[in-house]
C-alpha cells in the first residue's frame, strides 16, 4: 500500500471496551493512534495471509491437462516409496 495513495475508503467495526483499551494501550507504546495501529497490524496480517495462498495461473488448455495428469491412475514407485519411509 503506498503512503501517497489518497485515503478515502473506511472501515467500521465494533469492539467490547477491554478490547478497545488493548488496541489503544498497544497503539500508544508504538506511538501511533488507534487507527494507525490497526491499519498497519491488518495490512501486514493481510499480505501474510495471502501470501501464503498458492496460485496458479493456467490458460483452459494447461487447465485440461493438469486435470488429466490429476485424474490418471496412480503409479506404484518404489523409489519414491522408500525415499518417503528413510529417516
Amino acid at each position: 500500500m503506498s503512503s501517497k495513495e489518497p485515503k478515502s475508503e473506511r472501515i467500521t467495526l465494533r469492539l467490547s471496551p477491554s478490547s478497545k483499551t488493548l488496541l489503544s494501550k498497544a497503539a500508544s507504546l508504538q506511538q501511533k493512534t488507534p487507527s494507525e495501529f490497526l491499519l498497519e497490524a491488518g495490512i501486514a496480517a493481510a499480505r501474510t495471509t495471502l501470501a501464503r495462498q498458492p496460485i496458479f495461473r493456467l490458460s483452459p488448455d494447461q487447465w485440461d491437462q493438469f486435470q488429466t495428469q490429476l485424474d490418471r491412475p496412480v503409479m506404484h514407485k518404489p523409489r519414491l516409496e522408500r525415499l518417503m519411509k528413510s529417516d
